[in-house]
């Protein structure tokens, strides 16, 4: 289901989105590390932070959508991909402010769907070597290739890692996908995943490095031990809805939702 739409100007219409939540320590060195012939417009959505990310934003001039109050890294992302579908994005990449992934490897991230080979790119840490020497914690790299393991099995694909948060994806992927019932939190990532697996869409990887740093955001082992169990329990909902025994409207797709600016 790979087709590369492209926009007036001969390249698709690139959209980097910013989830954002206390970020403004990190966020202009992420933004001067975009590459710009590129991206051609960068929203940020700020999910009521209370340092200055929002001012810091607003210094780089970028696109602003603020949150009232904390709702989620889901609910930042439905925020994200809604505006920046509506502003006529034809690729939308998510690029974490907090400067944990390399803001220039945006062209590798995007060159399979520019190519036709894929709808979803993933930039894999596992993918480029050794995770631990990046700083990634031992139980979170045993924990990240356990669950990848599982969803391997339950997607019938061969993933190096499902839990980045360094993604692209084409414009047809994210209307076609009912992503407005998916999780505020963390559990979002996983099931985006496996509403594009369901709906036929093809997924790649390509490696990133692994960055851990004090100003990266992390979640704690107690939150990462809930969003395992989270992710344990998708698994199962998809294989009771993929068997007709449980049928989720999360897993069916939907028409076109979202109509271009002018």
């Amino acid at each position: 289901m790979t087709e590369s739409k492209q926009s007036s100007g001969g390249k698709p219409r690139v959209v980097v989105v910013m989830p954002a939540y206390n970020a403004g320590r990190t966020l202009q060195m992420t933004y001067a590390e975009l590459p710009k012939d590129t991206v051609d417009m960068v929203i940020l959505v700020d999910d009521a932070s209370t340092d200055d990310t929002v001012a810091v934003a607003r210094e780089l001039n970028l696109k602003l959508f603020l949150h009232d109050r904390n709702y989620g890294y889901g609910a930042n992302q439905k925020t994200c991909y809604r505006e920046a579908l509506k502003a006529g994005a034809e690729i939308v990449v998510m690029v974490h402010p907090d400067y944990q992934y390399d803001p220039t490897l945006v062209p590798e991230i995007i060159k399979p769907i520019q190519e036709g080979r894929a709808d979803v790119v993933l930039g894999s840490r596992l993918l480029s070597g050794a995770p631990l020497d990046g700083g990634m914690p031992w139980w979170k790299y045993v924990s990240n290739r356990f669950l990848t393991g599982v969803e391997n099995w339950i997607f019938k694909l061969s993933l190096a890692e499902y839990h980045t948060g360094y993604r692209a994806y084409r414009r047809e992927a994210l209307e076609t996908v009912n992503f407005d019932l998916n999780s505020d939190q963390f559990i979002f990532d996983q099931e985006i995943i496996a509403q594009f697996v369901e709906a036929g869409f093809s997924i790649d990887e390509v490696p990133v490095p692994t960055r851990y740093f004090a100003e990266a955001s992390s979640i704690s082992f107690t939150a990462s031990s809930r969003y395992g169990l989270g992710i344990l329990w998708l698994v199962g909902r998809v294989a009771l809805h993929r068997a007709g025994l449980w049928t989720q409207k999360q897993f069916q797709s939907l028409g076109k939702r979202y109509q271009e600016v002018s």
